[in-house]
């Protein structure tokens, strides 16, 4: 049978080491947390058997944190602990459905007859979890963190309105998770939600995917072809990456917004559409404005409303909750069963950068899972990456040959313009003297994709 796992949760590091050390003995596993918020990250993604908690926390007190425990987990035992001998306290703890209470300082022969008693009286939960896993439903994932709470106040405030939206963040922050909510929310509904990334979309052939085309209207074109704001009439277009349309189609957009009518290239009848537009920019439009690469007037006329993302490093609190979410989707796709990540490798993903923000966080897991040959993913199956926090070296050996000593500071290079341009690849194109499809061709050789 695996080890009894207590979590102990009080503020003060020295304290936590100490019992950390003393239940360690007796084969007890044990995770610590500095404060209310931390616990609960930890109770809601692994399993404990037990709760030591403390009365004073810097984020809350004992009492409010068992109430919050008992109604995510009602079978955790947790036992309070304070320094203060307060008889009523205890008597409310209890009440409130505290398994016991201790006094500091702490006795460990008392310690220890309590926590026995606690596992003799209760099921362990690492036991009761060990069933299947629910299988995964693509749906939204709610994050936790004061930003992402503000992020899902406006989508119930917008959605249900016909205004275009702005989302404003950066690659991978989940972008399109919230437009795919607007639309959802929307009285729109049960009409289509189409998604075009522009940043891969070239000439004609934004032209035709957007607006569609009539037979003969260029070369190649066989038969008519709807666009996909004809395709969604009545739902809703997303458009990621906006600031990479070019001016003839931010023209043909900004005719859109204000007329609702769309004209196939070629064709000379137009066609009525009614569909919301909501956009992506991982750049900043103003100073897009100012250098002309963008039109005012369109702006003006997406800005309806606008929502900006923070990245997934600024919002730590929402790290477990999506970590879990890819887990399941992990599970669902590769047909594996992991429950669960253990505290080293959670504070792992805490302690990372995540450059690559919520896109990142989902691959790791991917691979994690891939990996995993129990329920429970450790330090040995997440990438060293995200271990020794990695960084892309920015030196050549002398023992490269030329050949080699090039790509390395080609690739670079191209590193170094896709960070000042904001992985805005039209425009990283034109700073290195490129076209888009050898920048596309050099992304893919190098592993930038």
């Amino acid at each position: 049978m695996a080890n009894k796992k207590i979590l102990v949760v009080d503020d003060d590091s020295t304290f936590c080491l100490m019992l950390q050390k003393f239940l360690s003995k007796s084969e007890y596993e044990v995770s610590t947390a500095s404060n209310g918020a931390r616990a609960l990250q930890l109770v809601d993604y692994q399993p404990f058997d037990l709760i030591l908690t403390d009365y004073r926390l810097p984020d809350t007190d004992g009492i409010l944190l068992l109430d919050e425990i008992l109604k995510r987990h009602k079978t955790i035992p947790v036992i309070l602990m304070t320094g203060y001998g307060d008889i009523k306290l205890s008597v409310i703890a209890i009440k409130k459905g505290a398994l016991d209470y201790i006094t500091k300082p702490i006795n460990p022969q008392e310690l220890s007859e309590l926590v026995k008693n606690a596992f003799q009286k209760h099921t362990p939960v690492s036991e009761e979890i060990k069933k299947p896993i629910a299988v995964y439903k693509n749906e939204f994932v709610s994050g936790i963190s004061p930003a992402w709470k503000k992020i899902q106040e406006h989508i119930e405030l917008i959605a249900p309105t016909n205004l275009s939206v702005i989302i404003e963040g950066d690659s991978g922050t989940g972008k399109e998770f919230i437009a795919r909510k607007i639309h959802e929310f929307s009285h729109r509904s049960s009409k289509k939600f189409v998604a075009i990334d522009c940043g891969t979309l070239t000439g004609e052939i934004v032209n035709s995917e957007l607006f569609g085309h009539v037979k003969g209207a260029f070369t190649g074109a066989l038969t008519d072809k709807k666009g996909q704001f004809e395709l969604a009439n009545g739902g809703t277009v997303f458009l990621d990456e906006i600031g990479n349309l070019s001016y003839e189609i931010q023209i043909k957009l900004l005719r859109v917004l204000q007329e609702r009518v769309i004209r196939r290239i070629g064709g000379e009848g137009e066609i009525k559409i009614d569909v919301r537009l909501i956009v992506a920019t991982n750049e900043n439009l103003i100073s897009a404005i100012s250098k002309g690469f963008f039109r005012e007037d369109l702006y003006h006329r997406l800005n309806e409303f606008k929502i900006t993302v923070s990245r997934l490093s600024q919002r730590k609190e929402d790290i477990p909750v999506f970590a879990q979410s890819f887990l399941a989707q992990a599970n669902a796709e590769l047909g594996k069963n992991v429950k669960y990540f253990d505290a080293a490798v959670m504070n792992q993903f805490l302690n990372y950068a995540w450059p690559g923000n919520l896109r990142e966080l989902k691959n790791v897991v991917r691979k994690s899972v891939l990996l995993c040959k129990s329920e429970v993913i450790t330090t040995d199956n997440i990438p060293s990456e995200i271990i020794h926090q990695v960084l892309v070296p920015t030196e050549n050996t002398y023992t490269q040959d030329l050949k080699e000593l090039s790509k390395n500071m080609e690739k670079d290079t191209i590193i170094q313009v896709l960070q000042q341009t904001k992985n805005n690849k039209s425009k990283a194109a034109i700073q290195l003297n490129i076209d888009r499809k050898t920048l596309y061709n050099k992304l893919k050789e190098y592993g930038l994709e």
